[in-house]
C-alpha cells in the first residue's frame, strides 16, 4: 500500500525577511482569491505582519488601483493614513527579483473631485495600464523564486570546486530596475531627505565614499568574512549589501533610525547598528573571534584554493595554525602556494600600480597579437583606490585570433619575470568547448619586486564578451541583481552569455538552452534586461 500523502508545509516565517518591520493592509476589491493568497503567504514567510483593518499600525496599504481602493475605504480615512499606499506591482516586482524595489514609481495618489474623475477617464482610456504598461488586471504574478546563495558570488575560490574558480560572480536582478541602489542622506538627522546619488562623475577619478562609519564597516566585513569562510553565503552576502549601503552616507550614524529605512538594513543590521553605536563593539563579533573553531576555519578560509569544506576537515585534523597546515599532506599545489604567499596575496594593490600593469599588460599582449582588447575589470575599473587582484578581461574584434592566444600570452609574461606561479590554467577556445573562454589564475610580481599578487585572465570570444566584462567588473551585488531579473525574464544569465531558460523535470530553475543571445557591448545587455546604464565607475553598489 503507498504511502499516504503528507500535506505541503509552508515554510517558517523569517523575522528578519525582506518584509521584516512592515505591518500591511491588502485593499482586496479587484484581486484575484489566489493572487491575494500568494501574496499574503510572501509576505508573512518573509516577515511581514498582515493586518485585516487600517489601523495606526499599519505601515503600507496596497491596492489594484486607486479605484479599487476607494471603494473598501473611503477617502476621509485614507487622508488619515500616513503609511505608504502602494499598487500590488511594487510587491510583485519584489518578489520577483528577491529584494525590495524602490516605492516612488508605485505610490498610488489619490485625487480628489473633479482631478479623480479626470484620472479615471485616463486610465478607462488607457485600457487600466499599471505602472509597466501592462493591464494591472491580466499581469500574472510571478512565482516568486527562491534566491540560491552559492561560493560563486564570492571570489574566494575552493580548490573542491575548480568550476567555481572560473565563473565566481553571480547576476541578479535590482532592488530599483530604473536605478542603482545607492542612497545616502543630504541631512544626518532627516531620513526622509535620503537620496540616490551613485560614484563620481569623472570614471577617471578614484572612486572615494565618505565612508564616515567605519567603525561599522569595519565590524561587518569581518562578519562577512567570517561567514564566507564557513560557508553562510546568504548571510555573509548580506552584510556586504549592507557595507555597501552604509559606507556611502555622508553622515555618521548616530541613531539607528537615521538608516532603519534603507535597503539591506533589516532588523538584525539595525540591532547591530545601534550596538555599535552605542559601545563601539559588537558582541556577535567578539563571540566569534574567542570561539575556537569559527576562527580557526575563518584564518584558513582565508588561504586561496582552501574553501569551506576543506577548512573544516583541516580543523577536525587538528590544525590550527596557518604554521601547522605546512607539514598537512592533502594540500594541493594552489593551496600550497596560497599558504606560501599568504600575506603577499592580503595585500591590497594601489590603483596607480594597477594602471601601470595595464599598461604593462596591453603592450605585452600587443607584441604577440596587434588588435588584442586588455580590460583590468574588478574594484579597478569601478575606480576603487586600491584592489586585491587584478582581474583582466581579453578578447580581439576579429572574433577568431583569441584562439589559442593566452597559451602564448602566459608564456611571454614568464619569459619577462611578471608571472611567477600557476594556480589554475584551462584552454577551451581550441578545443571549442565551455563557451570557448580561456582561464588564467596565478601569481605576478610588481617588476623590480618579489612581493606576491593575484592575477586573473579570462579570454572570451568577441560575441560573449560584454557578458563577461559584466561579471568581471562587478560588484557582486550589481551582478546578483542582474542574474535574477534575468531569471524573472525567463533567461540564465553567467559570464558566458544570455541563454533562454528550458524548462527541465528535475529542476525548478530549468536548464539554459546552449545558444545565447548576442550584444555587442554591455549597455545592450542592461537594455535588453530594462537595468539602467551605469557606468564602470557608478557599479559600487
Amino acid at each position: 500500500m503507498a504511502p499516504k500523502r503528507t500535506k505541503k508545509q509552508s515554510p517558517p516565517s523569517d523575522p528578519d525577511g525582506m518584509f521584516a518591520g512592515m505591518a500591511v493592509f491588502l485593499a482586496e476589491t479587484g484581486v484575484q482569491p489566489r493572487r491575494l493568497q500568494i501574496w499574503k503567504q510572501k509576505l508573512d514567510q518573509m516577515g511581514a505582519s498582515i493586518e485585516d483593518r487600517l489601523t495606526k499600525k499599519v505601515t503600507h496599504v496596497f491596492a489594484m488601483n486607486s479605484d479599487s481602493l476607494l471603494k473598501q475605504i473611503g477617502r476621509e480615512r485614507l487622508s488619515r493614513f500616513k503609511g505608504s499606499v502602494l499598487l500590488y506591482k511594487w510587491l510583485e516586482d519584489s518578489l520577483s527579483i528577491g529584494e525590495k524595489v524602490s516605492e516612488a514609481p508605485f505610490v498610488l495618489a489619490l485625487k480628489s473631485g473633479a482631478a479623480a474623475a479626470s484620472s479615471k477617464k485616463s486610465l478607462e482610456e488607457s485600457g487600466s495600464k499599471g505602472a509597466d504598461g501592462h493591464d494591472s488586471s491580466d499581469v500574472e504574478t510571478p512565482q516568486h523564486k527562491r534566491i540560491r546563495t552559492s561560493p560563486e558570488y564570492h571570489k574566494t575560490v575552493s580548490s573542491e570546486d575548480t568550476a567555481s574558480a572560473v565563473n565566481n560572480d553571480a547576476y541578479t536582478g535590482s532592488d530599483d530596475l530604473s536605478a542603482p541602489l545607492v542612497p545616502v542622506s543630504s541631512s544626518p538627522t532627516t531620513p526622509d531627505s535620503i537620496n540616490k546619488t551613485v560614484g563620481t562623475s569623472d570614471s577617471s577619478l578614484p572612486y572615494s565614499p565618505p565612508d564616515q562609519n567605519q567603525n561599522i564597516t569595519e565590524i561587518f566585513g569581518k562578519l562577512m568574512n567570517i561567514y564566507r569562510a564557513l560557508g553562510d553565503d546568504r548571510r555573509s552576502f548580506s552584510y556586504s549589501k549592507a557595507i555597501a549601503v552604509i559606507e556611502k552616507l555622508p553622515f555618521r550614524i548616530e541613531s539607528v533610525d537615521q538608516v532603519k529605512h534603507l535597503p539591506a538594513i533589516g532588523k538584525s543590521m539595525q540591532d547591530h547598528i545601534q550596538e555599535i553605536v552605542n559601545t563601539g563593539k559588537l558582541s556577535k563579533l567578539e563571540h566569534f573571534e574567542t570561539d575556537e573553531k569559527v576562527r580557526t576555519i575563518s584564518l584558513f578560509g582565508e588561504v586561496w584554493g582552501i574553501g569551506p569544506a576543506t577548512a573544516l576537515k583541516l580543523y577536525e585534523k587538528g590544525h590550527r595554525t596557518l604554521e601547522d597546515l605546512k607539514n598537512e599532506d592533502s594540500l594541493t599545489n594552489s593551496q600550497r602556494l596560497g599558504l606560501k604567499y599568504f600575506d603577499d596575496i592580503k595585500t591590497r594593490i594601489p590603483r596607480h600600480e594597477v594602471q601601470e600593469m595595464e599598461h604593462l599588460l596591453q603592450n605585452a599582449a600587443e607584441e604577440i597579437l596587434p588588435g588584442v582588447m586588455v580590460v583590468c575589470g574588478g574594484s579597478y575599473r569601478r575606480g576603487k583606490a586600491s584592489c586585491g587582484d587584478l582581474d583582466i578581461v581579453i578578447t580581439h574584434p576579429d572574433g577568431k585570433s583569441h584562439i589559442g592566444f593566452l597559451r602564448k600570452y602566459v608564456k611571454h609574461l614568464k619569459d619577462i619575470k611578471f608571472l611567477r606561479e600557476d594556480l589554475v590554467f584551462s584552454i577551451h577556445s581550441e578545443e571549442g568547448t565551455d563557451a570557448g573562454v580561456d582561464t588564467y589564475f596565478g601569481l605576478y610580481t610588481y617588476p623590480g619586486r618579489e612581493l606576491r599578487h593575484r592575477i586573473d585572465f579570462k579570454v572570451y570570444p568577441r560575441d560573449i564578451y560584454a557578458f563577461g566584462l559584466i561579471a568581471w567588473t562587478g560588484n557582486d551585488v550589481l551582478n546578483r541583481r542582474l542574474r535574477l531579473l534575468a531569471d524573472s525574464k525567463g533567461y540564465r544569465l553567467d559570464d558566458t552569455g544570455l541563454f533562454p531558460a528550458l524548462q527541465s523535470s528535475s529542476s525548478k530553475r530549468g536548464t539554459k538552452a546552449s545558444a545565447s543571445l548576442h550584444f555587442k557591448t554591455e549597455k545592450e545587455v542592461f537594455d535588453f534586461l530594462g537595468f539602467t546604464w551605469l557606468e564602470p565607475h557608478e557599479r559600487n553598489l
